[in-house]
């Protein structure tokens, strides 16, 4: 468990890492470009490690089902619009919103058991849990709406302090 813990960590600070690195080269070359740049260099990479780690094994995909590949087109919904929430609502608000995203919909999938995953009953404290990370995304983003206010009115007072010594 405690493996999983910390590979879980170290892929959410990749994730972040990944999704400020792909901004910055949506402002430089736009958002289809980011997209094939970042998938195209992750296969490149995937198929390099494969080959070195598992050899021909990396190519065996007898058992898999054919709507399993179709993961890596939901790559590029993933990769396009994290760019474009970021772009829009700035790196900490978009990724609080998409990591509770993807909390409600595995606790979806998991509850319905939809997508061949063992269906998990849904209990109260699930629920419970996902409305606190709602309400800290809420709180957040209010607390940001209210620290621009008072950002806002400090500066006006300071204006009128400096044209009244004038």
């Amino acid at each position: 468990m405690i493996v999983g813990i910390g590979l879980a960590l170290i892929a959410g600070s990749l994730v972040g890492l990944q999704n400020i690195f792909n901004s910055k080269v949506n402002e430089q070359a736009g958002s289809w470009s980011t997209t094939t740049l970042v998938l195209g260099l992750g296969f490149l990479a995937s198929v390099i490690i494969g080959v070195l780690f598992e050899g021909k094994q990396l190519f065996v995909l007898d058992n898999m089902k054919m709507w399993y590949w179709f993961s890596g087109v939901i790559g590029i919904g993933v990769v396009t619009c994290n760019v474009q929430a970021i772009k829009l609502l700035g790196p900490t608000f978009a990724i609080s919103i998409i990591l509770t995203s993807q909390l409600v919909f595995a606790l979806l999938w998991d509850s319905l058991g939809w997508l061949g995953l063992e269906k998990v009953p849904f209990s109260f404290k699930q629920l419970v849990g996902v409305l606190v990370i709602v309400g800290g995304v809420f709180v957040f983003k209010w607390s940001e709406r209210m620290g621009n206010e008072s950002q806002r009115t400090v500066y006006k007072q300071s204006r009128k302090n400096v044209i009244a010594e004038k």
